[in-house]
């Protein structure tokens, strides 16, 4: 960028999600080449890094769905001018709605340039149609870019720009273990896994994530081999807490409770992921991206994942061995089998990084700002 920019992303809140922290990586990647990074949410966990990596904060509940909101717009189109704002980036869309109505309240001369990012398939409808409203429409995977061409076909495909999101590469490589201490609280407090092939499915308790596919999945592999214990990592959601116990009986009617442990929410994800023989994505309906893919094959180790959205687009570029058939369960477990019979390794390059999404993201705001 020839000039430092004023960029002002645009989200509910600043909690932890994968939303939320692409709008941290970018913010950081900004100030780091010198431009200002501006955030308007309501406050969350990550407000601390956000302002430590030199970005600022306002804080506005732009996420908030009543009527009160519309006062925002006032303030968003103040906020424009006063920080003479050069690009906003509109992350989810109520915010989206407001920041819009504050953009066309301005002059068309002293407008911002408009940048919207595309987190999932929305619902169709023109409630949504503001997430394909920007001058560049960053779609977070080639399934997403495919929605918003199947749905929205106003939209030209040069407004279009896929940019996946990414991880740490410094946090997950393949040179990463987990800790001696690690394995020795983990010893001690499961040890039942001991001299096990751990199989594990991360994702939160909800029905479309695939924890029943995943453990009919396990099911089959343990009727062949005893070596291995399945591990379901992800916390339930705070309105449907029975789950889990749905699951628990589920996993005792196919004969495998003694082979699954549910361990909830865990901050450790990264050293389970690490730890494992292989991590899965089995979820019903396509993922948007797949950040735990993702995560899972840079730390080294293999995915089985359903072959369709974000997973299978990631599985297709860096480990097509772990491809199965969309609610195929039988065939989950046939790869299962093979792959710990046989390992297939994990490149160790792979594309999908926070760096690389940091400057996609930032080349795309130098193009608007050199345009007219």
């Amino acid at each position: 960028m020839s000039r430092p920019l004023t960029v002002l992303q645009l989200l509910p809140e600043l909690e932890v999600g994968g939303v939320e922290r692409g709008t941290v990586e970018i913010a950081r990647a900004l100030s780091a080449a010198g431009h200002r990074a501006l955030v308007v949410s309501a406050p969350g966990r990550l407000v601390g890094e956000l302002t430590a990596c030199g970005a600022e904060h306002i804080a506005l509940d732009v996420g908030a769905k009543r009527l009160a909101s519309l006062a925002h717009v006032a303030r968003l189109a103040r906020l424009y001018r006063e920080h003479a704002v050069d690009i906003v980036h509109a992350r989810s869309r109520l915010p989206a709605w407001l920041g819009r109505l504050a953009w066309r309240r301005l002059p068309a001369a002293a407008r911002p340039h408009w940048v919207t990012t595309v987190h999932g398939p929305y619902t169709v409808n023109a409630y949504s149609a503001v997430m394909v409203s920007g001058e560049r429409v960053i779609a977070i995977s080639e399934f997403i870019r495919d929605y918003i061409r199947a749905n929205y076909p106003r939209v030209e495909p040069g407004r279009i720009t896929v940019i996946p999101r990414g991880v740490d590469a410094t946090r997950y490589h393949a040179g990463f273990s987990p800790t001696a201490a690690w394995h020795e609280h983990v010893a001690a407090e499961y040890p039942r896994l001991a001299g096990k092939r751990l199989l594990v499915l991360p994702a939160r308790l909800t029905r479309w994530k695939g924890q029943e596919d995943f453990l009919a999945m396990v099911a089959r592999v343990r009727a062949v081999r005893d070596d291995v214990h399945a591990l379901v990592i992800g916390g339930a959601h705070a309105k449907k807490p029975g789950y889990r116990a749905e699951l628990e009986t589920l996993a005792a009617r196919l004969g495998i409770a003694d082979a699954v442990s549910f361990l909830g929410h865990r901050d450790d994800l990264r050293e389970w992921l690490a730890h494992a023989a292989i991590a899965y994505s089995l979820t019903d309906a396509p993922e948007a991206f797949g950040r735990t893919t993702v995560e899972a094959l840079a730390l080294g180790t293999p995915v089985i994942g359903y072959d369709h959205g974000g997973t299978g687009e990631i599985l297709a570029r860096v480990y097509p061995a772990g491809r199965v058939r969309h609610r195929d369960v039988e065939a989950a477990a046939a790869r299962t089998l093979d792959l710990l019979a046989h390992p297939v390794a994990v490149p160790r390059d792979q594309p999908y990084t926070v760096a690389a999404l940091q400057q996609a993201t930032l080349a795309l705001y130098a193009e608007l700002a050199s345009s007219p």
